[in-house]
């Protein structure tokens, strides 16, 4: 791994820092949204969803700037963050997580909610005969039975976070060691025709990514199901 620069280690380092925290944040958001959505009969649910699977379909760049607006001196959430004195989130390492965590929502929470709703109502209903509260059917009933689902979305929302360009590069630009992720590193190599480092640091994606979907599609022939 000679062809790789200091500055290309702490753009490693950096990605794999985003995307452990990004997951943290991403299941503990994700799930009670999941859980909602599946076991919900309000008729904001459809709207919930179709708010949450919206990355699904909008380019990088447009969330990337809607959010950098929002997270500006001038928008809603910057004027918040100044006023509570944390300070402004664009071009910050808390940018890209509140980044990342919006544009990889789909990814934790479908995989959680097809979960939740492949349980079905009969074990709740019995967990509650047998006089579990809510908590505890939730977290002894629920949670064990959608493990798979919680197994994909841990993949599916770190992998995605790895693989960002579009919107971290809008919210967080290119700051080493502090913004500058493997993606953006890629860029910047192409930018400059160093296409030796390019390789080694595009390499070593395409192989995370081949492992992350063979570790998937594995699982899926194990379990005999699908990928949520």
């Amino acid at each position: 791994m000679s062809s790789l620069s200091s500055a290309d280690w702490s753009a490693v380092w950096l990605t794999l820092k985003l995307a452990t925290v990004s997951t943290v944040i991403l299941l503990l958001v994700g799930t009670p949204i999941a859980w909602w959505l599946a076991r919900t009969r309000s008729k904001w649910k459809g709207v919930v969803g179709a708010v949450v699977a919206l990355p699904l379909v909008l380019p990088p760049t447009v969330i990337g700037f809607y959010l950098l607006l929002a997270m500006g001196p001038n928008g809603p959430v910057g004027q918040l963050t100044e006023a509570l004195g944390i300070g402004l989130l664009p071009f910050s390492f808390a940018g890209l997580v509140v980044g990342s965590v919006i544009y990889s929502l789909p990814f934790v929470v479908q995989p959680v909610h097809n979960a939740f709703e492949a349980i079905g109502r009969r074990p709740l209903e019995v967990a509650a005969t047998l006089r579990a509260g809510p908590w505890d059917s939730f977290f002894n009933v629920a949670l064990p039975l959608a493990r798979p689902g919680f197994v994909t979305a841990t993949i599916l929302g770190f992998a995605h976070t790895v693989g960002e360009f579009g919107v971290v590069l809008m919210i967080g630009g290119n700051i080493p060691d502090k913004t500058r992720v493997v993606s953006v590193a890629i860029y910047d190599h192409v930018e400059a025709l160093e296409y030796a480092e390019a390789h080694w640091l595009a390499g070593g994606m395409l192989a995370f990514s081949f492992l992350v979907l063979l570790a998937l599609y594995g699982r899926r022939d194990r379990t005999g199901g699908g990928l949520g």
